[in-house]
């Protein structure tokens, strides 16, 4: 029987009970695997703040702290299952509480509902998992700030509609990325503090008659604060799901252009730049054929993560107050997310990192239209108003008149001959700074008794 099921004289067929059974569990328990570590260091953190209220006496909290942690390093050598016939990862660790501890495992509970559990497991894997995809984020950043300094005389072409524009170079296209991942981290920030609020206490929505220490766990578990408003604590289900999934989609944004930009660029029409062999694939039929599949299957990954965000809008919509049994869906759109993006951040690494840039393209004469703006701008430095000086030019162009220079004056900031990738740095800098997760790693670590 299940913890919160009550007894009854049901004499439907087990038939029925098993398919109601899997129709409601669905994935759930697959989904709890992700959540055993985060239940744990909930369980710590809630049996401690019950000693300092007098409801478990010091060795009843010593006891429970030494099989929670035995249990914890379990969960972290891959030994943790959830039992057949066990509902989920919070029954499941009450159970071996209970089988070695007897009452004093069952003690555990109070002053807690199965809703506050799950909310604050919920918390902590989104805290967790929003913090991995953050250092993977500033991998490829790195990486890209790396590729941007290497070659940032190298030009390119530029593009608006599609047709070449003005010249470009690899540095300004790698920073450019550079730059859209360090707005994405802030994203990534707010999704990060927002999970990063402590849940425990709200029991069911509606507080306790305990006179439980809200503040306590909130500084055991390393939370920046807590959800005050009991109620809300429970409306935060959904909303912290959501804001995580679309600071993911954020950075799969940035990716699956990246991934349709080097896809492009690789194409022999265009010739910018050359995938190594390990990330391309042949054809059956073709011998010539160099087939960018990995980038391609990147850019389809990166836009399924993309909706995402809409999947929980849709779940949540017109949703009251309170808890609802369509939030257990939620689990199944966001965590596989966090994998599938820090996968698609691994390779895409891979791919910036032996990609390789082809040089000199814009001696080509195909380029020479490239240059008009510069031709523009030399005539309005010789005092020819700027409306004039483009007329006069775009009349060379249609003439055939025109002669190119391929000399570049660009020295602004964040310009060819300015990149400012040390201001981009500095955002990035900042960004990670605003996530406070080395104050989250020394309580985590504290609660659990290990070293950083």
């Amino acid at each position: 029987m299940k913890l919160w099921q009550k007894a009854t004289t049901d004499t439907n067929s087990k038939a029925i009970a098993d398919k109601i059974e899997r129709f409601t569990v669905g994935r759930d328990r697959e989904m709890d695997l992700y959540l055993a570590p985060f239940d744990v260091l909930g369980n710590l953190a809630h049996a401690t703040m019950l000693e300092s209220i007098n409801l478990l006496t010091s060795d009843e909290l010593s006891v429970l702290q030494e099989e929670l942690k035995t249990i914890y390093q379990q969960i972290q050598a891959g030994q943790f299952v959830i039992e057949e016939g066990v509902e989920d990862v919070h029954s499941q660790v009450e159970l071996m509480l209970t089988r070695k501890l007897g009452d004093v495992g069952k003690k555990i509970h109070s002053g807690r509902s199965r809703n506050d559990q799950v909310l604050v497991d919920l918390k902590l894997f989104t805290r967790d998992r929003l913090w991995q995809v953050a250092e993977a984020v500033q991998r490829v950043f790195d990486r890209l700030i790396i590729r941007s300094e290497q070659h940032k005389a190298d030009l390119l072409p530029g593009y608006t509609h599609l047709q070449i524009a003005m010249p470009s170079s690899f540095g300004l296209w790698f920073g450019a990325y550079a730059e859209a991942l360090s707005d994405d981290m802030l994203t990534l920030q707010t999704a990060y503090r927002l999970a990063n609020r402590n849940p425990l206490g709200s029991g069911a929505g509606y507080g306790s008659s305990f006179p439980l220490n809200r503040t306590l766990t909130t500084e055991l578990l390393g939370f920046e604060g807590m959800h005050v408003n009991v109620v809300y604590a429970q409306m935060s289900r959904g909303k912290t799901e959501q804001t995580a999934l679309t600071a993911l989609a954020a950075v799969a944004a940035t990716l699956s252009r990246m991934a349709m930009d080097i896809c492009l660029y690789n194409s022999q029409n265009f010739g910018f730049l050359t995938l190594p062999d390990a990330l391309t694939t042949g054809s059956s039929i073709m011998p010539h054929k160099k087939n960018p599949d990995v980038a391609e299957l990147l850019r389809a990954k990166t836009n399924r993560l993309k909706a995402l965000p809409m999947e929980v809008t849709l779940v949540m919509s017109n949703l009251p107050s309170g808890y609802h049994r369509d939030m257990q869906i939620l689990k199944e759109i966001l965590m596989p997310a966090f994998e599938e993006l820090l996968d698609c951040l691994q390779i895409t690494d891979f791919m910036l990192e032996h990609l390789q840039v082809k040089t000199n393209l814009l001696d080509d004469p195909k380029y020479d239209p490239l240059f008009s703006v510069e031709r523009v701008n030399e005539l309005v430095l010789q005092g020819v108003p700027f409306r004039e000086a483009y007329l006069q030019v775009k009349a060379e162009v249609e003439d055939g008149s025109y002669t190119a220079s391929r000399e570049l004056r660009h020295t602004h900031e964040g310009s060819i001959g300015n990149l400012g990738n040390d201001q981009i740095v500095k955002q990035m800098t900042t960004a990670l700074q605003g996530f406070g997760a080395e104050n989250v790693q020394k309580a985590l670590h504290q609660l659990v008794g290990t070293q950083p």
